[in-house]
C-alpha cells in the first residue's frame, strides 16, 4: 500500500477533510452523523478541526486520514474514538470515498494502524461497532483479527432516527 499513507488530521488540512466529507456526505450521514454535522460548510470544518486538534493533545480523539500519495487526496478517515484509559481500549470507525471501495485500501490501513496505536498507547482492547448491513466493514474486522462478540440491541440512532442494532467486534492484545 504504498500509494497510501495514513497520518493524524490536522487543522491545517481541513479544506482537505470537508471535500472527503462532502463528496461522501450522504452515504456517511447515518453512520458517521457526528463528522457529517460539524462539517456543513468549510468554516464549520476549521472550526471543527481546531477542536479535533485540542481532543489529539488530550488524547481523547485521534483521527487519521488515509492520503492518497499520487494526489495527495484525502481519500478515507479512520478515527480511534471513545477512548477508555482505565483499561486502556479504544473504538475504531472507518471509511473510505466511494470511488477507492473494494480494493483493500481500508483493511491495509487499519491494519497497519492497529500496530502502530497499540504499540504507542498501550491499548488492551479495540472494539468496533458496525451495522450488520455494513458487510464490507464487517470483513475488514474479521480480516483484521477482531471477533464477533455480540450483538448490541437498539444501539444506535441514524440521522433518519431508526434505531438500530451494531455489532460488537472486539479484538484483545496482551
Amino acid at each position: 500500500m504504498q500509494d497510501f499513507k495514513v497520518e493524524l488530521l490536522t487543522k491545517s488540512n481541513s479544506d482537505l477533510f470537508f471535500h472527503l466529507i462532502d463528496t461522501n456526505r450522504n452515504r456517511l450521514e447515518d453512520f458517521f452523523a457526528g463528522t457529517v454535522a460539524r462539517t456543513l460548510t468549510l468554516e464549520d470544518t476549521k472550526e471543527y478541526c481546531a477542536e479535533i486538534e485540542t481532543k489529539i493533545k488530550e488524547k481523547t480523539y485521534f483521527p487519521y486520514m488515509i492520503i492518497d500519495q499520487k494526489t495527495k487526496m484525502f481519500i478515507g478517515l479512520i478515527d480511534v474514538k471513545n477512548i477508555d484509559w482505565s483499561i486502556p481500549k479504544a473504538e475504531l470507525g472507518a471509511f473510505i470515498d466511494s470511488n477507492f471501495e473494494g480494493k483493500g485500501i481500508v483493511f491495509n490501513s487499519v491494519s497497519g494502524l492497529i500496530d502502530e496505536i497499540v504499540k504507542e498507547h498501550g491499548f488492551k482492547k479495540l472494539l468496533c461497532r458496525i451495522s450488520n448491513r455494513n458487510s464490507r466493514s464487517i470483513n475488514v474486522a474479521l480480516k483484521s483479527g477482531f471477533e464477533l462478540e455480540g450483538t448490541i440491541r437498539y444501539d444506535y440512532k441514524t440521522t433518519k432516527g431508526e434505531i438500530v442494532d451494531l455489532n460488537y467486534y472486539g479484538k484483545i492484545f496482551k
